[in-house]
């Protein structure tokens, strides 16, 4: 996983990111719920909360608004999300701090009642490390609620190209969980979008910064051999293309 190639392209996208980033926006309002559903305790409010990979932040606005925090840190591989954190209306009374680096090799505060984050995990090269990790950072009875996404994700990309993330399946993500954690709830679902062109696929994918993986040039013999291929196996009866998401839920509770 290159991780500086990944940080530039998202640093890239992050003015379009959050026009054109749908599924990941509708991921984290659904996240949120799940966790009010799952893991809410009003007894032990979510007062100092974690979030990794918070890129332009649509999640983090999520977090202020429906836990209103005493302290959210707000972590990203890109040094450049600042200026997004920055952005955020902070509630009165919550303390926001934002931590560039390596979620992975990162220290988080240690007592957190929550760490949480939606579309981030599927790009860590080391996911049963992290969770060891994030056992020894939350509370007893804390919570680690995330999102990722699963093996059909652009498959349709992989496809064609032959590139593409080793997304973990769903049970893979519980298996390398349940040493260190209780899981509270795990759901998929399959997100189809449709667009016009593949050309609108590849600028969909360029301004989400999802193509931290692609390292060949788009040639323009590569690009209508693309587009050609694209439509005869995933064109649809109307004219359109599809792409696939498939986002992973999943709430766990420290053991």
């Amino acid at each position: 996983m290159n991780k500086r190639l990944i940080a530039e392209r998202f640093a890239k996208a992050r003015g379009t990111y959050s026009r054109e980033a749908r599924v990941q926006h509708q991921v984290a309002e659904k996240m949120m719920r799940l966790v009010q559903t799952y893991a809410a305790d009003p007894a032990r409010p979510f007062r100092h909360v974690v979030e990794f990979g918070c890129g332009t932040g649509s999640y983090s606005d999520i977090l202020l608004r429906t836990l209103h925090p005493d302290c959210l840190l707000l972590n990203d591989l890109c040094p450049e999300m600042k200026e997004c954190v920055d952005a955020l209306t902070v509630p009165r009374g919550t303390t926001l701090s934002f931590l560039p680096g390596d979620a992975e090799v990162l220290d988080f505060p240690e007592e957190t009642d929550l760490i949480t984050s939606c579309s981030t995990l599927q790009w860590f090269s080391e996911p049963a490390a992290f969770f060891r990790r994030c056992h020894r950072f939350l509370r007893s009875g804390g919570i680690l609620a995330f999102t990722t996404f699963g093996p059909r994700n652009m498959h349709e990309i992989r496809a064609l190209t032959g590139n593409g993330l080793d997304y973990l399946p769903m049970d893979e993500v519980q298996r390398l969980l349940l040493p260190h954690f209780s899981l509270l709830h795990a759901t998929q679902e399959t997100v189809p979008l449709a667009f016009a062109t593949p050309t609108d696929v590849l600028r969909h994918l360029q301004q989400t910064g999802v193509t931290g993986t692609e390292k060949r040039i788009w040639t323009r013999t590569r690009l209508h051999d693309f587009c050609d291929r694209y439509t005869q196996l995933f064109g649809r009866d109307d004219g359109t293309v599809t792409l696939t998401y498939q986002p992973i839920y999943i709430i766990a509770k420290k053991l």
